[in-house]
């Protein structure tokens, strides 16, 4: 009897043993994670710019993270430029699996929306240039470590208000309105600490130099290169764009101050467009001293925002203290369908739409899951609310929403449920029918994320 328990006894110190074993093992195994990252300026020349562009106020850039742990490979790829429509996006995807071998199922392509680049632009020439950070980047691995980490920032803020004197939606700033203030930051970097790449994710449109008529990357092509200065151009600081359907600037006020200046403008020639805003800076006098004041400040406007949010992700990376060097790499991509409407009449905001039912829109959704990193893809421009739902219901603990990724929907906005009672001007413009979209994205993305962890909702 004596006898049996000495066995047992033996064999159960055999098995902690064992699992201690095990988890040292786990704990000490060698990295198997390898990233590489790249940029390249993809500013068009001069002669390429057609109206009303005339000029460059900075340059713009494609810029791309490689990941691959052993057994994985995939892309983060960012884009100063206002969106890519689903065929152009097509194209560079293949592009980037041509070049890289990546498969395009692994691949994120991100547009920063900044609204200083010319939307259509494209082109073989430009395309290519886009699909070569990866190829760059991809060249460049190395052994490495990846973390996460959230900051805050209040450079954003709800852009619906009700206008005070016509009682009616409008664009303002709506400091009481939905808006997430979250800045997620992932961080990678070598096994000898050395950053690699920055990758950061947040919600505003990126529209200070949207009447410039100048190629800009505006406030995310600032951030970045602002990133990048710090570390001596030796790391790659990507922006993400995060759910900014209803999300602008908090610092505005030059651009609203323009816009009287226009409405004034075209008042004289017997043109209202109070509620049909003409695209850029058509219509303004560039040689009136106030426009090039109100520009001058934007200007610095940009730069500043910039600063500020790059200072965000600068003190976010000094608080992250757990990096992993072997992670799972997990990815997915699907697309739903949404009910459709046609818009039958005009104006910006204020009145609600008259429409007719027309074809579903498709959505595409995406995911690649780095260890406990989500990165979930939809591409078109998100409202804020169906971004906070998404990350209370998700269940991998780190979870962004990358927006205006792998193509531009068809939807135009993409309001939440709630949204769509109001008469703003995304919601009223929205091709979407009401009730369907929101529930259709967050689901779709669940889903997703669940099957990437093998566990059902």
């Amino acid at each position: 009897m004596i006898k049996g328990y000495i066995l047992k006894i033996s064999l159960l110190g055999i098995a902690l043993i064992g699992v201690i074993n095990l988890v040292l093992a786990q704990a000490t195994s060698p990295a198997s994670l390898s990233v590489g990252a790249a940029k390249v300026d993809i500013t068009p020349a001069l002669s390429e710019l057609k109206k009303p562009y005339f000029g460059i106020n900075d340059n713009i850039y494609s810029r791309a993270v490689v990941i691959n742990n052993g057994s994985n490979t995939v892309a983060l790829v960012s884009v100063d430029i206002g969106g890519i429509n689903d065929e152009m996006a097509d194209r560079i995807l293949a592009k980037i699996k041509a070049l890289s071998g990546i498969p395009t199922q692994n691949i994120q392509l991100t547009a920063t929306h900044t609204h200083s680049v010319p939307f259509g632009i494209s082109g073989e020439a430009f395309e290519s240039k886009i699909a070569s950070a990866v190829k760059l980047a991809k060249d460049k691995l190395q052994p490495a470590r990846v973390g996460y980490g959230e900051g805050v920032s209040y450079l954003n803020v709800n852009r619906n208000i009700i206008d005070p004197e016509t009682r009616r939606w409008w664009e303002g700033p709506n400091y009481d309105g939905p808006s997430d203030k979250t800045v997620a930051v992932v961080t990678f970097e070598s096994l000898a600490g050395k950053p690699i790449a920055i990758y950061y994710n947040y919600a505003m449109h990126g529209v200070i130099s949207g009447m410039f008529d100048k190629v800009s990357g505006d406030v995310p092509g600032a951030a970045s290169r602002y990133l990048e200065n710090n570390f001596d151009d030796e790391a790659v600081a990507l922006w993400s764009t995060g759910a900014c359907g209803d999300q602008n600037p908090i610092y505005f006020q030059q651009t609203y101050d323009l816009r009287d200046i226009r409405i004034k403008e075209y008042a004289k020639r017997g043109i209202d467009i109070s509620n049909k805003m003409p695209p850029g800076g058509e219509g303004l006098d560039r040689s009136d001293p106030k426009v090039i004041k109100l520009m001058e400040q934007q200007k610095q406007m940009l730069l500043s925002m910039g600063q500020l949010l790059g200072e965000e992700v600068l003190h976010t990376m000094r608080g992250i203290k757990r990096k992993i060097s072997n992670p799972s790499v997990q990815t997915d991509q699907r697309i739903i369908k949404c009910p459709g409407r046609k818009r039958l009449d005009e104006g910006r905001a204020g009145y609600a739409g008259v429409y007719e039912d027309a074809d579903s829109i498709p959505i595409r959704l995406g995911l690649i899951r780095v260890g406990d990193i989500a990165f979930t893809a939809v591409n078109g421009e998100v409202f804020s609310p169906i971004w906070t739902r998404l990350k209370k219901e998700s269940p991998v603990a780190n979870t962004m929403m990358v927006t205006l990724t792998n193509g531009f929907a068809r939807s135009g906005y993409i309001p939440n449920d709630a949204a769509f009672g109001t008469y703003t001007f995304e919601v009223v413009s929205s091709r979407l029918k009401p009730g369907f979209a929101e529930s259709a994205i967050v689901n779709g993305l669940l889903d997703m994320l669940y099957a990437s962890l093998q566990l059902k909702p």
